[in-house]
């Protein structure tokens, strides 16, 4: 079976700069945010420049996981709600983060892929919540929550005039 596509791979050029998550982006991490059944999985293997201390995974890395992982979940959740999936030919809401909590539950051990598994909660047709634990392995090393909202028009007419595309 193909892999399923992640919403980060048909959000608009426009939108896919993000130092986590943009596909535009060389520089950055380019995690990728697809469905698992009911629930939201990003998978990320982190560098070796991403040490916190030798043998752990740096806590900021790990913060901006849950973090790009929330938003793409929303994206995912409110996308499937108006009866579309990634790669359907309906560009799917963009969201931005309105919050973002981290419990850092164990130490994060390196050089094992992390595995974000998210579920998500509607407060409001453009405001989501999504839970997020984050495994090494098997181990549950962190949990987050993640506030996502649709991203404003005031973004949106930004974006437009400084684009570096």
């Amino acid at each position: 079976m193909a892999e399923k596509t992640a919403v980060q791979d048909v959000y608009p050029d426009d939108y896919s700069w993000c130092y986590g998550c943009g596909k535009l982006n060389d520089q950055g991490h380019q995690f990728k945010t697809r469905w698992n059944g009911e629930l939201t999985e990003t998978v990320y293997t982190p560098e070796p420049e991403h040490t916190a201390v030798p043998g752990f995974v740096y806590g900021g890395l790990i913060a901006s996981l849950i973090d790009c992982h929330g938003t793409g979940s929303a994206s995912l959740a409110l996308h499937r709600k108006n009866g579309h999936e990634p790669g359907d030919g309906h560009e799917p809401p963009r969201f931005v983060t309105a919050s973002l909590k981290v419990d850092f539950m164990k130490p994060t051990p390196h050089g094992t892929p992390l595995r974000a598994v998210g579920t998500m909660e509607e407060i409001h047709p453009k405001k989501w919540k999504v839970h997020t634990e984050v495994f090494a392995a098997d181990i549950l090393c962190v949990k987050g929550e993640v506030t996502a909202v649709v991203m404003p028009e005031s973004f949106l007419k930004q974006i437009k005039t400084t684009s570096p595309s």
